[in-house]
């Protein structure tokens, strides 16, 4: 059994966080780990209070389930402050998680939540750039991320390419823009760089309002590929295919913005 790693927030909604990155590895077949680095209040309205965990608990997590279980895969999400992504570098570090390791490593830069709650103040931004791009085997922002890393406003496919390659010079050893948020265009592409090779990723754009956790849902299909041994591309097409079909099967719950949906997967033919 491979095991895929996630270190993220719990959101109390069910939809976002690591309760869709533990959905999409039971759907993708992987043994989901867990290290919880807050705990938000939230529901389909938005985000209305958060507690972080002591950084140490954090990388204890990280270091506990790594020494026993074995990490296959490991991917980020909201990781709340400079002082968690620091612990949570280091015990990547002590754990063989990273590009320069022999376990992949995703990070998907939650910076806001999709209702537009900021997640991070400038140093934890700032920690972010610095601890984390540079120890990433794959990076896989929004477009709202690009900005926040980068400074650059993204809003035609041409700019997605430079966004990609300005981000990939910050350490990544891949990117994977995603284009979800690219207004006035018909399809959702989303594009992978690599330093060198841009690969797009085609897909449908969907008409629902029902799109919460669609970025942690593509990050954590990714991060099953990758712990079940696929490439960086395959896993990034396998990734895309596996979004769509969850935002295909969105669904309504209440007030605002329903879920993304991984059961999609597990549904009788």
């Amino acid at each position: 059994m491979k095991t895929a790693l996630t270190i993220a927030g719990s959101d109390s909604g069910g939809a976002a966080g690591l309760q869709a990155d533990l959905r999409t590895f039971l759907t993708c077949g992987v043994h989901g780990l867990v290290a919880v680095t807050a705990v938000t209040v939230q529901n389909t309205l938005g985000v209305h209070d958060r507690a972080d965990l002591p950084p140490h608990i954090v990388a204890g997590q990280i270091e506990a389930v790594a020494a026993d279980m074995g990490v296959n895969a490991a991917k980020t999400g909201m990781l709340a402050s400079a002082e968690i992504i620091r612990a949570v570098a280091e015990a990547c570090d002590k754990a063989g998680i990273g590009r320069d390791f022999k376990t992949p490593f995703v990070v998907d830069p939650v910076a806001a939540s999709m209702h537009g709650t900021p997640l991070f103040d400038d140093d934890g931004l700032a920690a972010l750039r610095d601890e984390l791009l540079p120890r990433a085997t794959v990076l896989t922002p929004n477009l709202d991320e690009v900005r926040l890393l980068t400074g650059m406003e993204v809003t035609t496919r041409d700019q997605m390419h430079q966004a990609a390659f300005v981000l990939q010079r910050l350490g990544p050893r891949y990117v994977l823009v995603k284009g979800g948020h690219l207004k006035g265009d018909p399809e959702c592409m989303d594009l992978l760089f690599d330093g060198s090779t841009f690969v797009e990723l085609e897909g449908p754009r969907f008409d629902t309002p029902h799109t919460h956790g669609a970025g942690d849902t593509m990050a954590s299909a990714l991060t099953a590929g990758l712990s079940r041994g696929m490439p960086v591309v395959e896993a990034a097409r396998f990734a895309k295919a596996f979004v769509s079909k969850a935002v295909e099967n969105a669904y309504p719950m209440g007030e605002k913005v329903g879920p993304v949906s991984a059961f999609w997967r597990l549904a009788p033919e």
